[in-house]
């Protein structure tokens, strides 16, 4: 097949033995009208532009003419890729693809901070990649994070292990505060009062008509809140900012047992329990104290 591309489309060149990505950059100028070799690339591992006739060992990764988010499978054809099947993004690209989505940001718009090309950040959330120390960076700042996390750094220490910032305020959060940062679902922690002592554990949660839901199995110790009064946590720590939030919800707990209610719920879940296993037991909290402080900062 006849290699064929367009400005901002990704040469990528790989290891015939492992597959795994060599080398890989953005094209930025096409010789021919046919869109056929040779082609000047600029590389991401040395931002240099450079004049190449891809060998066998190379293909095209077709990026201008999709859409930002999702892929139909026609769309996710790439010439000359024998498998025709995208590639694992990684920890790297997932990361940047969440961290993004998460402060509701486009692509135009990170890679416009960045200073990259929007088909760039498609290629990297997309498929597995190594960019330089200056993009990842410039990616970090963009993102209001730091290389480090978007590497995956760090992610078994707790969170807010930076220095406080200069002249932070502490403010109470009203009810309508504190519903708006529960939000739809989550993770939170629920504390309860168990033979063993108090105990504080986190759940995968839902919020259902103002109560806050989340499964869990029979013996286990979020199933003892069933029938008792509980308190239940949620927050957020923005280590870019030294910030953050938190929400107590303190309110009775009771399970969920008529069969309909049940298939509600597990119609509107989000997502299974992370830790896995058969969790069919549903709880339910009724918020009856809701209360929040954000540390803000200028």
């Amino acid at each position: 097949m006849t290699m064929r591309a367009h400005i901002g489309d990704q040469l990528v060149v790989e290891s015939p033995a492992t597959g795994a990505t060599r080398r890989d950059g953005e094209i930025v100028g096409v010789h021919h009208e046919d869109g056929t070799p040779p082609y000047d690339v600029r590389w991401s591992d040395t931002h240099e532009v450079t004049l190449v006739f891809p060998g066998p060992d190379a293909h095209i990764h077709h990026l201008a003419d999709r859409p930002e988010d999702g892929h139909s499978e026609a769309e996710a054809s790439v010439s000359d890729v024998p498998s025709r099947r995208w590639l694992d993004p990684g920890d790297l690209g997932r990361r940047v693809a969440h961290e993004r989505r998460r402060q509701r940001l486009t692509r135009a718009e990170v890679a416009g901070r960045a200073r990259v090309s929007p088909s760039y950040l498609a290629y990297l959330e997309e498929r597995p990649a190594d960019p330089d120390v200056g993009t990842l960076t410039a990616l970090a700042a963009a993102l209001r994070t730091t290389a480090a996390r978007l590497r995956g750094g760090g992610m078994d220490r707790p969170p807010g292990e930076g220095q406080a910032a200069y002249h932070p305020e502490l403010r109470e959060l009203g009810p309508d505060e504190c519903r708006d940062r529960l939000g739809t679902h989550g993770v939170g922690r629920i504390a309860v009062s168990s033979p063993d002592g108090l105990s504080v554990v986190p759940v995968n949660y839902e919020v259902v008509d103002g109560a806050i839901a989340f499964r869990t199995g029979a013996g286990t110790v979020p199933a003892e809140a069933a029938g008792a009064e509980v308190a239940f946590e949620v927050d957020h720590v923005d280590e870019a900012m030294s910030g953050g939030w938190s929400v107590l919800a303190v309110g009775p707990a009771r399970a969920v047992t008529e069969p309909n209610a049940v298939r509600r719920l597990n119609e509107r879940a989000h997502s299974r329990p992370w830790a896995g296993g058969e969790r069919p037991l549903w709880v339910l909290i009724d918020p009856e104290r809701l209360t929040g402080r954000r540390i803000h900062t200028d």
